[in-house]
């Protein structure tokens, strides 16, 4: 048994609890938040069995599309730091980070 919390932005979890629950998984969902833009994402807790980890990974990244979002940098600019830059920056954002666990034992009451 294998424990996957998966990562991704609360724009994905809809679609992707819709499409986990329909194939069999069973999903808790928690609200969380993080990253560099520090933006709400969706934390989902799956229980897999060895045998559907693969299928789990497939539904995840065929449902969290990476996109690109224009962000206003707080940074400075060169080694100098001469400034900030005043321009948005196009970033990529999206997609999903899984991370799998070994369960050593599980029990549903």
């Amino acid at each position: 048994m294998k424990l996957v919390l998966a990562v991704i932005q609360d724009a994905d979890a809809t679609a992707l609890v819709r499409v986990l629950s329909e194939n069999a998984f069973e999903v808790t969902k928690l609200a969380s938040t993080g990253g560099f833009l520090r933006e709400g994402n969706t934390t989902l807790m799956i229980g897999v069995t060895e045998e559907r980890l693969g299928e789990l990974k497939r539904r995840v990244q065929q449902t969290c599309r990476s996109r690109t979002r224009l962000v206003a940098p707080s940074v400075p600019m060169g080694e100098q730091h001469e400034g900030l830059a005043s321009d948005p920056v196009e970033v990529p954002v999206g997609g999903a980070v899984m991370f799998v666990m070994d369960v050593a034992e599980f029990v549903k009451v």
